[in-house]
This record gives structure tokens, C-alpha cells and sequence, in this order.
């Protein structure tokens, strides 16, 4: 798992506490190539809540001087205890779409700017966890205004990052990374324990499509089987 990273890498995992974080932390700590893995989360320490935007800051200036080969942001909402996915232009309010970009745009944008210099100089790799719904060419159903705009606009920022981040870490990868449907929390309104996959097997496809990918793929969006998917 992951042999193009050097041996003895490092990891971080952003959102280690959602089901698919803490697949991808249990995963990287039983490899034996992973000298480390770091799960961050609300009450890690340090800690990151997207809804305390000096958070991301703070967490980024406590890890100081560390260079990681693999960052993973995993975090992402669809729906909570106050809202579901928007099913028509009726359902569209500021709350539940100021919340939805928060925790899908907001956050990532700034793990995107304050965690990329801490992307090693040897190969590294960043992935940005999104979704094939945030495609707007395959949207052909409608509806999930939120989640879709959300995850478009985050599929935006990994690749305008990308373009800036290959100027000074030429040897790393930036990547919008669609998990599927897992057995989770997000998914399970949507018959996600009947249809979806169990973690363990979506983080570990994801992991080998990162392994595969070379600098040349920064900024590209990415499925779980590898494929590219179309914006």
C-alpha cells in the first residue's frame, strides 16, 4: 500500500472520527511502511472545527516544522439534525447552505492554504474528499443543491491549488477524490448500509488510486476505481 511514497512516510488525516477518517487512520496505522499517522479532529489536540475558522491556523502553527507525505481531508456534510438534502429551489435557505459549504468548501480551502506547505519536498500527496454529485457535467438528476454547489466549488479550489502548489512542490499531488457510496453516517438516509461499501474497502481503493497518481494528475478529480471523472 502506498510504495510510491518513501518508506517510513507520514500521514495525516483530517476528520479521523467520521467513519471514512477513521478507516483511512486504521488503515495507515497498520502499514508497515507508515512511520506515523495523525487524525485530527474537534477534540484532537491539536484540534480542527471548520466552524472556527482560526482553528485550522492554530492546528497548522501547532504542527510547526512537520512535512507529511500524505494528507487526507475527510470531512464532508450532507445532511444533520436540522436539514436534509434540498430536493427543489423551494427548500433553499442560507442556514442549511452557509452550514453545507462550511464544512464541504470553507474548511478544505483553508487546510488548503495553511496545510499544503507542509506537503514534503519528495513525492507527496493531498487528497480532498468530494463527490461524483458535485460533478455539474453528470448532474442529470437535480436536486442536493447544496451538497452539489458545495462539492463543486471544493473540486474548484483543489484544482486551482494545484496549479500554485506545483510552483514550489513540483514532486506533489493534489486531488479531489470521490469515495462512493459507503455504509456511513452521510450515507445512511440513502440506503447507504444496503447499497453502499464498508469503509475499510473504500479507503483502501482510495489509497491505491493515490498510490497510483504522479505529479502530472495534480488538479485532476478522481473516483475510487481511479477513473476521472468530468467536472
Amino acid at each position: 500500500m502506498l510504495h510510491t511514497l518513501p518508506d517510513q512516510f507520514h500521514a495525516l488525516v483530517i476528520g479521523a472520527t467520521g467513519t471514512i477518517g477513521a478507516a483511512f487512520v486504521e488503515l495507515l496505522e497498520h502499514s508497515p511502511r507508515c512511520a506515523s499517522v495523525l487524525g485530527l479532529h474537534r477534540n484532537s489536540a491539536p484540534a480542527i472545527d471548520f466552524a472556527d475558522e482560526t482553528s485550522v491556523a492554530r492546528a497548522a502553527a501547532a504542527l510547526a516544522g512537520r512535512r507529511f507525505h500524505l494528507i487526507v481531508n475527510a470531512t464532508g456534510l450532507l445532511h444533520s439534525g436540522a436539514f436534509m438534502p434540498e430536493k427543489r429551489l423551494a427548500d433553499l435557505g442560507y442556514a442549511q447552505m452557509q452550514a453545507t459549504f462550511q464544512v464541504n468548501t470553507f474548511g478544505p480551502a483553508l487546510v488548503l492554504r495553511h496545510f499544503t506547505p507542509m506537503l514534503a519536498p519528495e513525492r507527496a500527496i493531498m487528497a480532498m474528499l468530494s463527490a461524483k454529485v458535485g460533478s455539474i457535467g453528470d448532474n442529470r438528476l437535480g436536486g442536493w443543491y447544496s451538497y452539489r454547489a458545495s462539492k463543486a466549488a471544493l473540486n474548484m479550489l483543489v484544482k486551482t491549488a494545484a496549479i500554485e502548489v506545483a510552483r514550489t512542490h513540483k514532486n506533489s499531488v493534489l486531488v479531489a477524490l470521490h469515495p462512493g457510496t459507503v455504509n456511513s453516517r452521510l450515507s445512511q438516509p440513502f440506503r447507504g448500509e444496503t447499497i453502499g461499501r464498508p469503509a475499510h474497502d473504500a479507503a483502501t481503493d482510495m489509497l491505491h488510486v493515490l498510490d497510483a497518481l504522479t505529479p502530472a494528475d495534480s488538479g485532476s478529480f478522481r473516483s475510487y476505481n481511479g477513473a476521472e471523472l468530468p467536472w
